[in-house]
């Protein structure tokens, strides 16, 4: 290793610039945990159990910091260049690492690619047609337009030019920062050790101190389903647009399912759903799922079967309509045969861990998940840490979002940058981006039943409407809702869930607050600007009560 490069690697861990000098001292006083509520951390017991690990972070952050010991070639390599990775890269530059990130297909993954930005840029359009075509709305602002429509290529281009521009900036962002961009797949083949190559090209051998696997998921389709890509699709294909079909079904009514029902019947199409379980969007709050269908999917043309399966299905040809055959998700019984025009394939994702080399360190997937503890650490299959090796994103599993996988990543390079740190899952938020749009984060309001049963505490629930918010109604977008769980006793806000205009947007003041550990008694004296969408919230939690004798700990003010 060069000079330099040692140089750059002993910064981090030495601490020697003032930066450094200065996180140092704010983090001195022991594990740092992101959302995990203050008094967690105080208990004895959580202390104790976390001892050893902090020091073995430490430990390890002094590897990283002995200048050139080892000889690694990188002191961070990253399998995987979606925004998992490349939020982990940025990170691992800003601490002085020298870092490598491999990536097998385009710089971006899944979210920048196929998922989440060209997604976004059908849903803006979606949303100007929806708009544009609802007579009544124009009309109560006092608007006149006399027709729209859509040219289904330049909205194809639109998304697509999108992704360009953003995987593009990814690209340069880290070139910009020194990060090497290597190509070809990774493959693991020994302890800090990994071989990347592209077909026929000969392969490459790296060694780095630590590992980082971001490798992503790909759809997943279940059996008996045959995907040929232009009348039986996955969402990969969907967000090409090539057609706009008068009729699809669309199997699963999750984020992906309900998203693009957003799309299809605001160009035109009529859309089916088929759902395995009993009700449409079974991994939202019940509460915001029944309103969420009155807004979403019974005013529009949609309609739905329940608790059924779709056993097989086969593309259209020879000039024959696509074939759903449904059975009973119980009895496996027979229902019914759809026919339609096209069908797309939402129901979840399966995480991508083929071919990573995982049996030469012993590592054994579960369901295709590479098994982790709470730091990101990869387990083998004996149950113990696998040394200098991670796992973060979808192919481990724990919350399959980009912005997940993004802070797992952070995560994980503040542990080998030597400060220890957790991530709670339950305060990173959620959005499906509908119109109106669906948000939530931390527990739905069953959950935290059951955990209140459990644990034996009371839960509060408030509400607030969209209807008493004056930016709404200047807008004409009254319908929507906020609902706020939490601890009475305590004040701790377990789950927020908002269905309304911009709702993506509203949800951060709460996930925030959960992430700090505010409590409602604090974040209720917060002043929000008038007339702003940021009222619900400031409604919602200004109609929390706490019990009497509750502790809070608002600052005074400072002095102008």
């Amino acid at each position: 290793m060069s000079t330099a490069a040692a140089a750059s690697v002993s910064a981090p861990a030495g601490f020697a610039s003032a930066r450094g000098a200065a996180r140092s001292a704010r983090r001195a006083g022991g594990i740092r945990v992101c959302g995990l509520r203050g008094e967690a951390v105080e208990r004895r017991s959580l202390r104790i159990s976390q001892a050893a690990a902090r020091r073995a972070v430490v430990a390890r952050a002094a590897e990283n910091g002995a200048a050139g010991s080892g000889g690694f070639d990188y002191d961070l390599v990253i399998i995987g260049a979606g925004v998992g990775g490349h939020g982990a890269a940025l990170h691992a530059v800003e601490e002085g690492l020298k870092t490598a990130i491999i990536e097998g297909d385009v710089v971006g993954g899944t979210c920048v690619n196929r998922g989440c930005v060209p997604s976004k840029a059908l849903l803006a359009v979606s949303g100007r047609m929806r708009e544009l075509r609802d007579e009544h709305h124009m009309k109560s602002l006092g608007l006149q337009v006399s027709s729209s429509g859509y040219d289904r290529q330049a909205v194809a281009d639109h998304a697509n030019n999108l992704a360009s521009k953003i995987r593009s900036n990814l690209t340069n962002s880290m070139k910009a920062l020194g990060v090497d961009i290597l190509t070809g797949f990774g493959t693991i083949v020994g302890k800090q050790k990994v071989r990347y190559g592209k077909v026929g090209f000969p392969d490459k051998e790296i060694t780095a101190r630590n590992i980082i696997i971001a490798t992503g998921s790909v759809p997943f389709v279940p059996k008996g389903i045959e995907v040929d890509g232009k009348t039986v699709f996955t969402s990969d294909h969907a967000l090409k647009l090539e057609s706009v079909p008068d009729w699809i079904a669309i199997v699963g009514s999750g984020y992906i399912g309900l998203e693009f029902s957003d799309v299809y019947t605001a160009l035109g199409s009529e859309v089916t759903f088929v759902e395995a379980l009993d009700q449409l969007m079974p991994g939202f709050d019940p509460e915001i799922a029944k309103l969420a269908q009155r807004i979403l999917i019974n005013p529009r043309n949609i309609d739905y079967h329940t608790g059924v399966f779709a056993s097989k299905i086969t593309p259209a040809k020879d000039g024959k309509p696509v074939l759903i055959e449904l059975i009973d998700a119980k009895t496996k019984e027979h229902k019914e045969t759809l026919e339609v025009d096209a069908a797309l394939i939402a129901t979840g994702r399966a995480p991508f861990t083929k071919g990573l080399g995982l049996e030469n360190i012993n590592v054994v997937t579960q369901r295709g998940f590479i098994p982790v503890d709470e730091r990101m650490q990869v387990m083998d299959a004996d149950g113990n840490v696998v040394p200098n090796l991670y796992c973060i994103g979808d192919a481990n599993g724990k919350l399959m979002l980009a912005h997940a996988a993004s802070a797992q990543g952070i995560s994980v390079v503040e542990q080998i940058s030597g400060r220890d740190h957790i991530l709670n899952h339950l305060s990173i938020p959620a959005a499906c981006f509908t119109h109106p749009e669906i948000s939530m984060v931390g527990l739905t309001e069953p959950q935290a039943r059951e955990k209140a049963d459990k644990e034996g505490f009371e839960i509060s629930v408030v509400k607030t409407s969209f209807k008493a918010n004056t930016k709404a109604l200047a807008e004409n977008e009254g319908d929507g809702l906020a609902k706020l769980i939490y601890r009475p006793d305590t004040g701790e806000i377990l789950g927020v869930h908002i269905l309304g205009l911009h709702a993506a947007d509203l949800i951060h003041e709460a996930s925030n607050a959960i992430a700090l550990g505010t409590r409602v008694q604090d974040i209720k004296y917060a002043v929000h600007a008038h007339p702003t969408l940021s009222e619900v919230l400031d409604e919602l939690f200004k109609a929390a009560k706490v019990n009497s004798g509750v502790s809070h700990s608002v600052n005074e003010p400072v002095a102008a």
